[in-house]
């Protein structure tokens, strides 16, 4: 896409045909609308029956239909209708992420879908954080959505009874978290009453409610019917893996190569343990030297939402114009805790105008008070600038080129993790880790993300472990985490715990990483400079990555 192309191009009908499915899904399911900022459903929300899910999936079949039949229209005397490059690529888009989600639908996995970190609980507890508190309309509207929410979760426990009929039920682990999660926001002091309304208005009450019950019919109706198995086995996770990177992968391949790479890292680790401390001194050993050290400590949220700023302003000064283009209508990321004290650091994206600014969230879990730059530091580049805050708002920015569905909905994990883990390291060739602690944080990132590969390919698979004395299973999954990485045990345990409900997700990230380090040799090797090729794949969007090597090198 050209600069030209990109001033002289207009909607094409393709485009008209993806903005009016965005409108028509946020009619079905309106956290969407909050989640990408399109007014007028704030205070909506989906009942996440049978029936819902069966109308999600008709649009979509509609919308693969329309695409078709756009397509089919196309000839050489009708040069109207007749898809440009952008159109080529956005159908070849839709057309692998619809037929993911359609099969998703098809085999049932909407309707079972409960987990600690990307199933309905989640979907309601944080789209009132996407709310806006300003105006006494917002606030009308966080009381509407507030008063429905019995009916989402019994229309969610409709479609978890049916999935169960089949024996389509969550394992225990993710029904004892979901459980825990619907508690506390059924608790005093809970989330629900910290969104402007008043704590003890009738409204803020029944959600409390609703929760509380939800957890009681999860705990009497679901949980007897659980299975303590975690992994999903190697069909669901083929699946799995497959709509997250947007293309098949040899599993096994992936999981030898993160095994190798995985000593590498440790082996590096090991040497810089020796010259910060001695050659006495061992990784963790070294962990805890480093989190006693004043020079990589912060007190408090405060001070640690203002280093989470300077840093992302540091670098967006930094970079621009070297390894990259900053925009200069990107908007400063925000910084912000997140009150789910999970542990989880993430980021939100802003909305479709830019008038909700993208915000990275620090979930602080309960009483504490000191953060470690050494290890979060890459973390800030990962979530913030040049991570998913640039990659996403640059996306957003691409109005001419993108339609709303390709700018503000698509999301492909294997190039949006993977290109956050590339950030990452992109920091390295400017020299923020130099300094052996931090090199050590960044090291401590790179192993852990190779570590999920093997959890998450080893649980579900049922692997061999790398010890050879036995079978991946959580227990040994949890002691794997806690040799190699320096999480907090309440962090790491959340951690765990995703990976055992969200398969296939986790290890997006180091192949993804794996896949932008191959492009980018690929194209350095033709000639382009690395800031062209940055620039280039951000304003592209979010893809397949295979279909970005096509556009990149190809285009």
């Amino acid at each position: 896409m050209t600069s030209l192309s990109a001033a002289i191009r207009e909607t094409s009908l393709l485009d008209a045909t993806c903005e009016d499915f965005v409108y028509d899904l946020v009619e079905l399911v309106p956290t969407v609308g909050t989640q990408i900022g399109l007014d007028g459903h704030d205070g909506e929300l989906q009942d996440y029956s049978p029936a819902f899910w069966d109308a999600v999936a008709d649009r979509i079949r509609d919308l693969v239909q329309d695409v078709e039949a756009l397509n089919d229209s196309t000839d050489a005397c009708d040069d109207e209708d007749d898809f440009d490059d952008v159109d080529r690529l956005t159908a070849a888009i839709l057309r692998d992420q619809m037929t993911f989600e359609l099969d998703l639908h098809h085999r049932g996995e909407y309707l079972r879908r409960l987990n600690i970190i990307d199933s309905p609980v989640q979907t309601i507890r944080d789209s009132f954080a996407l709310m806006p508190k300003v105006t006494p309309e917002d606030f009308d509207n966080i009381a509407s959505r507030m008063s429905k929410v019995r009916t989402a979760l019994r229309g969610y426990a409709e479609s978890l009874a049916e999935a169960a009929q089949t024996g389509d039920v969550a394992s225990h682990r993710q029904i004892d978290g979901v459980i825990s999660q619907c508690e506390a926001l059924a608790e005093d002091g809970s989330l629900l009453e910290r969104q402007g309304l008043p704590p003890e208005s009738t409204v803020v009450e029944e959600a409390k409610q609703a929760f509380s019950e939800f957890a009681d019919w999860l705990s009497t109706e679901l949980s007897p019917q659980a299975t303590h198995e975690d992994g999903v086995g190697r069909d669901r996770y083929e699946m799995f893996s497959e709509f997250f990177l947007g293309r098949s992968i040899d599993l096994d391949e992936a999981y030898n190569w993160a095994k190798d790479e995985l000593a590498k890292t440790v082996d590096e680790q090991v040497q810089l343990a020796h010259k910060l401390y001695g050659s006495d001194t061992n990784v963790l050993g070294a962990y805890r030297q480093l989190n006693e050290d004043p020079r990589y400590q912060v007190h408090g949220t405060d001070a640690l939402m203002e280093w989470m700023r300077s840093v992302n302003d540091e670098v967006r000064s930094e970079l621009n114009g070297k390894d990259l283009t900053v925009p200069e209508d990107l908007p400063p990321v925000e910084c912000a805790i997140d009150g789910a004290g999970s542990g989880g650091i993430f980021y939100t994206p802003p909305s479709d105008d830019l008038l909700r600014p993208g915000t990275m969230w620090w979930s602080v879990p309960e009483g504490q008070e000191v953060f470690h730059t050494w290890q979060e530091l890459t973390t800030v580049f990962h979530e913030g600038m040049p991570g998913h805050h640039l990659q996403i708002a640059t996306t957003l920015l691409q109005r001419r080129d993108l339609n709303l569905w390709r700018r503000s909905l698509y999301w492909n994990s294997g190039h949006g993790e993977g290109w956050a883990l590339y950030a990452e390291h992109l920091m390295a060739d400017h020299g923020y880790f130099d300094d052996p602690g931090y090199r050590m944080g960044l090291l401590d990132s790179r192993r852990l993300r190779l570590a999920r590969v093997l959890v998450d390919v080893g649980v579900h698979l049922k692997k061999a472990t790398p010890d050879g004395i036995g079978t991946w299973d959580a227990q040994y999954a949890k002691a794997f985490l806690r040799d190699n990485c320096a999480m907090m045990e309440a962090n790491l345990s959340f951690e765990l715990d995703r990976y055992m409900g969200w398969p296939g997700q986790a290890p997006s990230y180091a192949i993804g990483y794996r896949d932008w380090l191959t492009l980018r040799d690929k194209v350095l090797a033709e000639g382009m400079d690395l800031r062209r090729f940055h620039d280039k794949a951000l304003r592209l969007g979010s893809m397949p990555m295979d279909m970005l090597a096509n556009e990149v090198l190809n285009h």
